[in-house]
C-alpha cells in the first residue's frame, strides 16, 4: 500500500519556510519550488528519484534494557514523497517500497529523532542472509560486551572507516594500506547500510579472492559467474572456507565466518567460459559477496557483510561477524 499524505490527519506538506527545509537546503538535500520543499537524489547505480517533503508521525516500539518491557511512542518526522523514479528503481525485480534515510545529515530520520530527544543518535541492523530477507533494525544504542569499536573518519559525507588491512585465515594480505584511505583522489572505505553486497578496490579484491581460492581444498571447484567468484562443493561452507577479518583503526578486527561473506546460490546451472557447470546432488554453489571496483579507488562494506552499530563519531560491530549468527 502506498502512503498518501492527503489521507492522513496528522500529515502536512513542508513549505520552503519550514525549519527542516532550511536544514535540508544547507546540506543539499532540499530545494525550493513554488513554496514547496522538494528534493532530487541520484544514487551510485545511476537511478534517481525526486519529489516533495511532508511530515507525519512515526510510530516506534520502545524497548528497555532494564525491564525488557516494550511501550509505544510516536514522533513527528519529515520524509519525502516521491513523484518520479528512474533507472533500477523502476525495474519490477529491483523496485522498493521506499528508502529509509540513515545518513549523517540533519534531515535523516536518525538525526531528527535525536534532535527531538526521542532516541539516541545511533542505530544498528542485522540482516538475515539466507536469501529470503528479513532481519532486525534498532534505533538507539546497544550494550553488548561482544561489541568492538573503531572511530569514523571525521568531516566525511558518508560513514568512512580507517580500514588498515584484510586477513584470510590469520594471514595478513599484501595490500598497500593507501588503497583503503580517504584522500582527494580516493573515496576510501565506506560502510553503507543501503548497499546490499560489498565492493572492494581492485587491488584488495584480487588479493582477497586469490587467497581464499588458494586456501580451499582441491575438491572445491572455483568458477566465475557474471563477475562473482564462486565455488561448488559438497561440504558445508564452514568446513572448507576460511574465516576472514577486516582490521580497523583502534585495534578493532571484524572476524567474518564463511557464512557471513559467502552467498548461497539456488540455481543449478552456471556458465564457466564456454563450459556449463551443473550442480550434482548434494553440491552447493557459494559466491563471494564482494565485487571488484576497477579504477575508482573505494571500498564499500554493505549491509549483508556486517552488523554495525552506528554512533556519533564511531562505529561498533560484533567481534564474531554477523549479529544473527554469532
Amino acid at each position: 500500500m502506498l502512503y498518501d499524505h492527503s489521507s492522513s490527519s496528522t500529515s502536512s506538506v513542508i513549505s520552503c519556510s519550514h525549519k527542516s527545509c532550511s536544514i535540508g537546503m544547507q546540506s543539499g538535500d532540499a530545494e525550493c519550488s513554488k513554496d514547496q520543499c522538494s528534493y532530487r537524489f541520484k544514487y551510485g547505480d545511476g537511478s534517481a528519484t525526486s519529489g516533495y517533503y511532508v511530515s507525519d508521525l512515526l510510530h516506534l516500539e520502545m524497548m528497555s534494557d532494564k525491564t525488557n518491557l516494550s511501550s509505544n511512542a510516536s514522533s513527528s518526522v519529515v520524509f519525502g514523497c516521491s513523484t518520479y523514479q528512474s533507472g533500477e528503481l523502476t525495474m519490477p525485480d529491483r523496485a522498493v517500497d521506499g528508502i529509509f534515510g540513515f545518513g549523517q545529515q540533519g534531515l535523516s530520520v536518525i538525526s531528527q529523532l535525536s534532535s527531538q530527544g526521542a532516541a539516541p543518535d545511533a542505530f544498528s541492523h542485522c540482516l538475515v542472509g539466507d536469501g529470503d530477507g528479513g532481519g532486525i533494525l534498532v534505533i538507539g544504542q546497544i550494550m553488548d560486551p561482544n561489541m568492538v569499536y573503531t572511530p569514523l573518519v571525521p568531516s566525511q559525507q558518508h560513514y568512512n572507516l580507517n580500514l588498515q588491512s584484510i586477513s584470510v585465515k590469520d594471514k595478513k594480505l599484501s595490500i598497500d594500506p593507501s588503497v583503503f584511505e580517504s584522500s582527494n583522489n580516493r573515496k576510501g572505505t565506506v560502510i553503507d547500510s543501503g548497499t546490499t553486497l560489498g565492493y572492494l578496490a581492485e587491488e584488495a579484491y584480487n588479493a582477497f579472492v586469490n587467497e581464499i581460492t588458494k586456501s580451499v581444498p582441491q575438491s572445491v571447484q572455483p568458477f566465475d559467474a557474471k563477475g562473482y567468484q564462486c565455488y561448488v562443493t559438497k561440504n558445508n561452507a564452514s568446513e572448507v572456507f576460511p574465516s576472514v577479518s577486516f582490521n580497523f583503526a583502534g585495534d578493532a578486527s571484524m572476524v567474518l565466518k564463511p557464512e557471513n561473506y559467502l552467498l548461497r546460490q539456488k540455481t543449478g546451472i552456471f556458465m564457466l567460459n564456454i563450459v556449463i557447470i551443473v550442480k550434482q546432488d548434494g553440491e552447493t554453489a557459494w559466491c563471494i559477496g564482494f565485487q571488484k571496483v576497477k579504477g575508482q579507488g573505494f571500498t564499500i562494506l554493505g549491509g549483508s557483510n556486517f552488523s554495525p552499530l552506528y554512533e556519533t563519531g564511531q562505529l561498533g560491530f560484533y567481534l564474531f561477524g554477523n549479529g544473527s549468527t554469532r
